[in-house]
């Protein structure tokens, strides 16, 4: 019998989801140059083809991140990683009901990925300079300057988040020639 060991998985995960991080970080840097570079046409039909599918592995996946590390594992969320899970958490429905009814929620998951985006860019700031903490976390809760872990020397839960929603961003605004996007 196999014994479930949630230590032993809570490093896995850590590890694969900071890898996930660098495979998202990929796409949000190759759509960029989608932007610019036209022999990169071929790229650009593929983000554009695939978009809310994009959107919502990404959110999804945050999602099952986030709870898995604190249901599971027991990491308490600070105050900014709750702000970024009510930015994250409406993409993943968002994102559903656009594929399952072959929609557009560009805009939509565009303003909750900047807002989350800004909340996590903060939030990873102040976990590599605790000095530049307004005290955003003070109240209540453990303190948004706390690191539950750094995998592969750079990913913690907040920086996942920020290139979760940079990556959302980018996919989500680049354009496809269509005049409407909501």
């Amino acid at each position: 019998m196999i014994a479930f060991n949630t230590y032993r998985l809570t490093e896995v995960l850590q590890t694969v989801t900071a890898l996930l991080a660098i495979v998202a970080l990929g796409v949000a840097l190759m759509t960029l140059a989608a932007m610019v570079v036209p022999a990169a046409a071929a790229w650009r039909s593929i983000i554009i083809e695939w978009r809310s599918t994009i959107t919502l592995g990404i959110a999804a996946v945050s999602t099952a991140g986030s709870l898995y590390f604190s249901e599971v594992a027991n990491y308490v969320p600070c105050t900014l990683c709750w702000y970024q899970r009510i930015a994250m958490y409406p993409i993943v429905v968002v994102a559903a009901v656009a594929l399952w009814r072959n929609i557009e929620s560009r805009v939509t998951v565009a303003w909750l990925s900047s807002l989350g985006a800004v909340v996590a860019g903060y939030h990873t700031i102040i976990e590599w300079q605790p000095d530049l903490d307004a005290g955003v976390c003070s109240a209540s809760g453990p303190a948004c300057t706390d690191v539950w872990f750094r995998s592969l020397g750079f990913a913690t839960l907040a920086s996942m988040a920020l290139i979760a929603f940079v990556t959302m961003l980018v996919v989500n605004l680049l354009p496809d020639g269509a005049t409407t996007d909501d």
